[in-house]
């Protein structure tokens, strides 16, 4: 009974016995709080997400008590301890820790929403969820010309938020310039043709014009930019084959590819009327003959 007492009595064994205690604690906490998450948390991605972190914290609180427990000799060596874990843990997660920083700053900041068409790490798509780690975005482009959806479901981190620049479509002026070309040729009526372009144009993006407007004002206010034409407009570039006249106008940042398939329609319509007098262009070629070359052979 002595040796039982003197052992169960040790520094050594009173130490492992409450370390011990501690990891049976931190254990039992960690079941506990899966359970309650289990029943509380509906969305089963963000109780599987909730449930590693709990598991996580778990086992790193676990590993620390292990190391102060068996390392640490005074409070000198708990600053230098809790410092090098807090280093490594730092670097072991730092991409985590990045994207719950990017996570606030997307929340507090406002640089774009659900809802937004945004352009981040070179992919371009709809924001159509954002959690605590990751966006995800309707992807859009890659093998669809113009800007539709190309089917896939792209998930990028919130750290991309502080890596490069982000492209918002929609934030604060939800319109886009476009630029659309009308190749006519030499023997066109040019005055016409303009004229018909411009009248076109005006036309269809009327309502266009007076909502941007209102947007644009507003955008002259808020920031140090200056003012711009929004109007449709046009400018002409003579070519070896052709008259390109330039349209530039403005319209809705999700009707871009819609705007002006109704516009080359309307434009294309009122030019054929003319009965010839704007004809569309195409590329020319001019045939040059060979000179005659007179051979004489001689015996």
């Amino acid at each position: 009974m002595e040796t039982l007492n003197t052992f169960l009595e040790h520094p050594t064994f009173l130490k492992i016995a409450k370390l011990v205690l501690w990891i049976m604690v931190i254990v039992a906490s960690i079941s506990f709080l899966r359970k309650v998450l289990k029943k509380r948390i509906a969305d089963l991605a963000i109780r599987y997400k909730a449930q590693k972190g709990v598991e996580i914290i778990g086992y790193v609180l676990i590993a620390l008590l292990i190391l102060i427990s068996f390392t640490v000799k005074n409070l000198e060596d708990y600053t230098i301890i809790i410092g090098l874990f807090t280093a490594g843990i730092t670097f072991t997660l730092q991409e985590l820790i990045l994207s719950i920083a990017g996570s606030f700053y997307i929340f507090f900041v406002r640089i774009y929403k659900p809802g937004d068409r945004i352009e981040i790490n070179g992919i371009k798509g709809d924001v159509i969820d954002i959690d605590s780690i990751y966006n995800t975005l309707m992807e859009m482009g890659e093998w669809v010309s113009s800007d539709n959806y190309s089917g896939r479901i792209v998930k990028i981190s919130n750290a991309f938020v502080f890596k490069g620049p982000i492209k918002n479509y929609s934030m604060d002026f939800p319109f886009v310039w476009d630029e659309l070309n009308i190749l006519i040729t030499y023997e066109s009526d040019l005055e016409l043709a303009k004229k018909i372009v411009q009248e076109q144009a005006e036309l269809l993006l009327a309502d266009y014009i007076e909502k941007s407007t209102a947007k644009w004002e507003e955008m002259v206010e808020r920031y140090y930019i200056e003012d711009s034409k929004l109007a449709p407009s046009i400018s002409i570039n003579l070519t070896d084959n052709w008259v390109a006249i330039n349209l530039r106008y403005i319209t809705d940042y999700k009707r871009r590819r819609a705007t002006k398939h109704d516009l080359l329609e309307l434009i294309q319509r009122e030019i054929k009327a003319t009965q010839g007098t704007v004809g569309f262009a195409s590329t020319t070629l001019q045939l040059l003959k060979i000179p005659e070359v007179d051979v004489q052979l001689k015996k």
